[in-house]
């Protein structure tokens, strides 16, 4: 539809009225009332960006807050009316018009990542800020936003979303194919038919989907889209500072965003951690070996942790006095080179409040929290740069995948329990447990130095994955795969020809079926000589060429293959085709640690590891310079005497550990111990 373009802001603001008096009605009261704060916000700011051609390019198509500004413009003068007018606009232009209730809104940021203005304020503010600081020597890092969340399913995403199916597939014709949208009659003629995905359109339930192809798309997108919106605010730092180095803070395993993309346009990993109540040691361990993964083994920034409590959570437990220490201690042993908090003053108000702070609110540093803080500080500091830089030397890997996690759990079967992370982290446990350095890697990176990699429920294989994982087995290497590998391509396509698809002549298997089994229901195996349960989900599998290493116990498939090893040129791939329990991971890994000679971080057998770890000891390690940094910590909850076989000297007590000798450690005590040269 053609019309004159607007003559001034003010113009511009009353021609957009009419096109948009629903959007007010569309929303909740409540909504309204916040909506009227953020304008009165911008109406006190000082910018006056200019529109140019970007109202005549979008004045059909935005949503307008109009009433609550006519009396004012009225009684303005016109330059002043002008810069009101304009500043509202650029509001407006940030803002999504509800699609039915199919809008997300975020809590802390602007809606709408596709907004049309977005990818021009943003960076205009970011250039400010940098050229204004551009001479000040005490910057070290760029900050950009904070937590990048959500999903948004405005109408402005909904046009971004086709302009982003369009570069990825080129035709609506190659769409369809890679879709597979002859299924239920979906085939798509025009870029326009295409919606985006949600209870009111593609979903019978909130996080599954009857195409699972658009749904999976969708989650790609809307990651890609806050990436480029990051990427805009880095550009305008470094048009100013060319040499800036920039980062986000992440949210370790954070579902909607595909931090291993976004890495590669940071400098820095840094991320956030506030472990889930009643979390066990070793999950906030995961997450930071998989923060410090994202960029090849790269150290990483502890941005956020509370000192003592949040605000978010059903019951805010206090941090215990040495917890705060102990959680320092094991990011720094896991790879963080920083240690850092939120927040430094307690707010006095909003929904920050009760969130804890090194200030409280008494506003003084006589508190409990602030010396505990100021202890911290004072031993890192004295510590200085003797760990900083330092690698962990992981000979073992644990392929982990975002495009994976979000096509299992969207997919209609075989089972909604099915969870990628609960999977995941019965194998990252197990070889926590055994106190062996584990990196965890992407399906891109190079498998090239590790004698194991385990990938649990690698149901997506990607283009050459499996070419590249067969040449890792055929050198030498193990491999480890769960039940549901090898299933479908990047499209959420089954692989045809039999299970595990292009897996299935590195496993020498064949898995005819799967059988799903309700929580309450379990079968049992053998391995070793002892008993083990298998639930969720039980591959019956026929052998073509593996040797079989366990059989199904119960059911019609009694006596069939559930655990699997095949001699693949030098290497070894192993198949678990279950899910099982604690034991028997901690079991079979450590078999698979004992045939690869894996080390253990502290020297010593699999088996001290694992009784160590059964009195809350976890020990890690990292290297400089040919030196290695054996880290101890206690999250027992008690004084646990132990012996390692690794000895030297304690940097934070200045004690000498001699190997194989019985030493005590504190309730929530740390140990650094740096190896004698």
């Amino acid at each position: 539809m053609e019309s004159a373009a607007p003559q001034t802001p003010v113009q511009a603001l009353e021609a957009l009225q009419n096109a948009y008096s629903r959007f007010l009605d569309a929303l909740p009261e409540a909504r309204r009332a916040s909506l009227g704060e953020a304008i009165g916000f911008f109406l006190r700011s000082d910018g006056n960006p200019k529109l140019g051609s970007l109202v005549d390019a979008f004045a059909e198509d935005l949503p307008v807050h109009v009433e609550a500004l006519k009396t004012r413009l009225a009684a303005c003068p016109a330059e002043e009316a002008d810069r009101l007018a304009t500043q509202a606009l650029e509001l407006m232009l940030l803002y999504p018009r509800p699609k039915d209730g199919a809008t997300e809104f975020s809590l802390a940021a602007f809606e709408g990542f596709a907004a049309p203005l977005l990818p021009f304020l943003a960076p205009a503010r970011r250039a400010e800020l940098a050229e204004r600081y551009r001479e000040q020597k005490n910057i070290v890092l760029w900050h950009v936003s904070n937590e990048y969340e959500g999903a948004c399913y405005c109408e402005n995403c909904e046009k971004a979303f086709r302009v982003w199916l369009k570069k990825r597939y080129g035709t609506i014709d190659n769409l369809n194919r890679l879709w597979n949208t002859r299924f239920w009659g979906h085939t798509f003629y025009d870029w326009d038919e295409i919606v985006a995905p949600s209870m009111v359109s593609e979903h019978f339930e909130e996080a599954r989907s009857m195409y699972q192809a658009i749904t999976l798309d969708y989650k790609r997108f809307n990651s890609d889209s806050m990436l480029a919106n990051y990427q805009a605010e880095a550009e305008a730092i470094r048009a100013q500072i060319p040499d800036a180095l920039i980062t986000t803070n992440f949210m370790g395993a954070y579902k909607p965003l595909d931090y291993k993309k976004w890495a590669a346009s940071l400098e820095v990993i840094s991320w956030d951690n506030y472990p889930a109540e009643g979390a066990d040691s070793a999950a906030a361990a995961m997450n930071h070996d998989l923060m410090r993964g994202l960029k090849n083994g790269q150290p990483f920034l502890l941005m956020e942790q509370t000192p003592s409590t949040c605000n978010w959570l059903n019951d805010n437990r206090l941090k215990r006095p040495g917890v705060m220490r102990l959680l320092s201690y094991q990011a720094v042993a896991h790879g963080a080179d920083t240690v850092m908090f939120f927040q430094m003053r307690r707010s006095r108000a909003g929904c920050e409040k009760f969130h804890g702070a090194v200030i409280d609110h008494a506003g003084h540093g006589n508190t409990r929290v602030f010396r505990e803080c100021q202890a911290l500080g004072m031993e890192l500091k004295a510590l200085g740069k003797a760990v900083v830089g330092a690698r962990v030397p992981a000979k073992a890997a644990l392929i982990f995948d975002w495009d994976t996690w979000w096509a299992l759990e969207c997919s209609a079967g075989p089972s909604v329990r099915l969870n990628y992370l609960d999977e995941f982290q019965n194998y990252y446990r197990a070889l926590s447990k055994l106190h062996i350095p584990v990196d965890i890697i992407g399906m891109e990176d190079d498998f090239c130095g590790y004698e194991l990699i385990a990938a649990p429920l690698l149901y997506m294989v990607k283009n050459g994955v499996s070419e590249r994982l067969e040449e890792f087995v055929r050198t030498g290497g193990t491999a480890v795969f769960s039940y549901l590998s090898g299933y479908v391509d990047e499209n959420d396509r089954i692989t045809l020809g039999g299970y595990p698809g292009k897996l299935r002549e590195l496993c020498g298997i064949w898995v005819e079926e799967t059988d799903s089994l309700p929580e309450t229901e379990q079968n049992s195996f053998c391995y070793e000589g002892e008993l083990y349960p298998a639930g969720l989900l039980c591959d019956i599998m026929h052998t073509e060429g593996a040797e079989v290493l366990a059989r199904y116990r119960e059911d019609f498939y009694a006596g069939t293959p559930i655990i699997t090893r095949n001699q693949y040129g030098d290497g070894l791939a192993y198949y678990v085709g279950t899910r099982s329990g604690e034991d028997f991971y901690l079991r079979f890994f450590a078999d698979r640690c004992k045939e690869k000679g894996l080390r253990t971080a502290s020297h010593d057998t699999v088996e001290t590891a694992a009784a160590l770890s059964e009195k809350g000891i976890e020990i890690t390690v990292r290297e400089k310079d040919g030196v290695e940094y054996l880290f101890l910590l206690n999250h027992s909850g008690k004084r646990q005497e132990l012996a390692v076989s690794a000895g030297g000297t304690d940097l934070l007590s200045g004690r000498e550990i001699h190997g194989g000798e019985a030493f005590a450690i504190d309730a929530a005590g740390v140990m650094l111990v740096k190896a004698a040269e």
